[in-house]
């Protein structure tokens, strides 16, 4: 072997190289989205803590409890109601089961007939 590499060596270490690349990029790039995901939770949270009264904060907890995803969207409604200032106050509890029994689905019936 000569001291110069082959093609196939240079193609070998350039596939490497990138792969490192590629590695050391996601890293940052998944840092920084993670980051960013904190800071957007953290400014959730401080106008919720804003807008709710403890009653209204505790049955939202409740809710989320029982039903995740539909705790999430009534925080988001709460946040772009909040954003878009049209809350006029804090939100109680009586506000809050009125909002809740806004954005619950409709259930459906079920009608079974015997025949």
């Amino acid at each position: 072997m000569s001291g110069e590499p082959t093609d196939e060596d240079l193609e070998e270490l350039r596939k490497k190289k990138m792969e490192q690349l590629k590695e050391q990029g996601g890293e940052g790039q998944s840092e920084a989205a993670e980051a960013q995901r904190q800071q957007a939770e953290a400014q959730k949270k401080a106008i919720l803590r804003k807008t709710l009264t403890d009653g209204a904060r505790k049955r939202l907890n409740t809710v989320q409890m029982s039903k995740p995803q539909f705790g999430e969207k009534v925080e988001q409604q709460i946040v772009a109601l909040a954003q878009s200032g049209r809350i006029q106050g804090k939100i109680d509890e009586e506000k809050m089961k009125e909002l809740l029994q806004e954005m619950k689905p409709d259930s459906q019936s079920f009608d079974i007939k015997r025949r």
